[in-house]
């Protein structure tokens, strides 16, 4: 089924934000305590890991060391290689899903959306996971039995004398943005279709045609 014209621009609009995401932070984590009252932040990109100011990230690494947390390479890790291939993949399906203008083809990109990004805050969290609770008691100075470090998912939450905070940041509201724009494309396509079935005339019936009235038989002549 053909969608229409505004519902393929609609798409179009939600394949570019998605391919925006890649030039914006995906997600932030701040951690903030009396001895850092400017706090440090930590800008997770598709693929890369930044500090939000210049050295942020390498006090953060430094702080990790203290309580035995590995160091966060970016270049370690693997997801990081992987991420900007996905959503430019991504991005460019939904423009040919635009250009092909077919429903069935756009519910199956958005069905794929879904499911990368299930997959990748699945990821992310299992990420942080192994960040908080692998850690190297052998070598720490500060040790806490039975604590880990694992930051929130979403939200804050108390890590020693730390409040660590984690939120989604422009790039991830940006393919929010772009999920429910591809979403409504479907409904806006369905609607003006409804609109046109109401909209168009029903054919009258023929007219059918008058009954022949017998004639009279004529005299016969005499």
């Amino acid at each position: 089924m053909i969608m229409s014209k505004l519902s393929r621009m609609l798409l179009a609009l939600a394949a570019c934000l998605t391919l925006a995401a890649l030039a914006t932070p995906l997600w932030r984590i701040h951690l903030s305590a009396p001895q850092y009252p400017e706090g440090l932040g930590m800008e997770i990109h598709a693929g890369s890991v930044r500090g939000a100011s210049e050295n942020d990230l390498h006090s953060i690494n430094s702080l990790n060391h203290y309580i035995g947390m590995k160091a966060i390479e970016p270049e370690e890790i693997a997801e990081l290689r992987v991420i900007p291939w996905l959503i430019a993949g991504l991005a460019a399906a939904g423009f040919v899903a635009a250009a092909v203008g077919r429903r069935r083809l756009t519910i199956a990109w958005l069905v794929s959306f879904a499911v990368l990004g299930v997959v990748g805050m699945w990821d992310f969290r299992h990420w942080e996971f192994e960040y908080g609770h692998d850690l190297d008691y052998a070598h720490a100075i500060i040790k806490v039995p039975g604590m880990t470090y694992e930051p929130p998912l979403i939200g804050s939450k108390q890590l020693l004398n730390f409040t660590a905070s984690s939120w989604p940041d422009i790039g991830t509201l940006l393919i929010g943005a772009a999920f429910l724009i591809a979403v409504a494309s479907l409904f806006v396509g369905a609607r003006r279709r409804a609109e046109l079935r109401i909209a168009a005339p029903t054919p009258s019936p023929a007219p059918s045609p008058a009954p022949s009235r017998p004639t009279a038989p004529r005299e016969r002549l005499a």
